[in-house]
């Protein structure tokens, strides 16, 4: 990936996502844009300390973000999991990307409910 490809992945992705996964592919159809995003294997810093092998990942999950110029953005998000030879328990990193009881980001949510504080004209 060149730099200014990854300058434009940070300036639309939620925080972190553009560190810790790398765009697979994205669809166009109609109105709605799907990015496909997959972990990259970096071991999380909280288990630095353990033996962790690569597990493969857990099932694709979909969260809505913000449009992008007129598109609904859907993140197909796949997470990967690890495990811990020292503990032998399967272990992820701890992600709290989407905002409770929804399946959009956090940010979105906190845009829509900010939004919402204002009366339409």
């Amino acid at each position: 990936m060149n730099d200014s490809y990854n300058v434009l992945l940070k300036l639309i992705l939620p925080e972190s996502l553009d560190t810790y996964f790398e765009l697979i592919s994205y669809i166009k159809e109609g109105e709605d844009l799907h990015l496909y995003l997959k972990e990259v294997n970096t071991i999380p810093e909280e288990f630095h300390g353990n033996k962790l092998s690569s597990k493969g990942f857990y099932d694709e999950i979909t969260v809505q973000d913000f449009p992008i110029r007129g598109y609904r953005v859907y993140l197909h998000i796949t997470r990967r999991r690890w495990l811990n030879e020292d503990t032998g328990k399967v272990v992820s990193r701890d992600w709290d990307l989407v905002a409770q009881g929804t399946r959009i980001t956090k940010d979105f949510a906190a845009f829509l409910k900010e939004i919402g504080r204002y009366p339409s004209t």
